[in-house]
């Protein structure tokens, strides 16, 4: 991996930073495990 350039993005925490196929910079929120139901007597 080679950094090209600082472009002073702030990052949020909980999301993912990504290159789109436009060369643009993009963000996706991180998926997380969910809560684990319980089991229904």
């Amino acid at each position: 991996m080679e950094k090209v350039l600082k472009c002073g993005v702030k990052k949020e925490k909980g999301y993912l930073y990504f290159i789109d196929k436009h060369g643009d910079i993009s963000r996706a929120k991180m998926a997380r495990g969910g809560k684990k139901k319980k089991k229904k007597r």
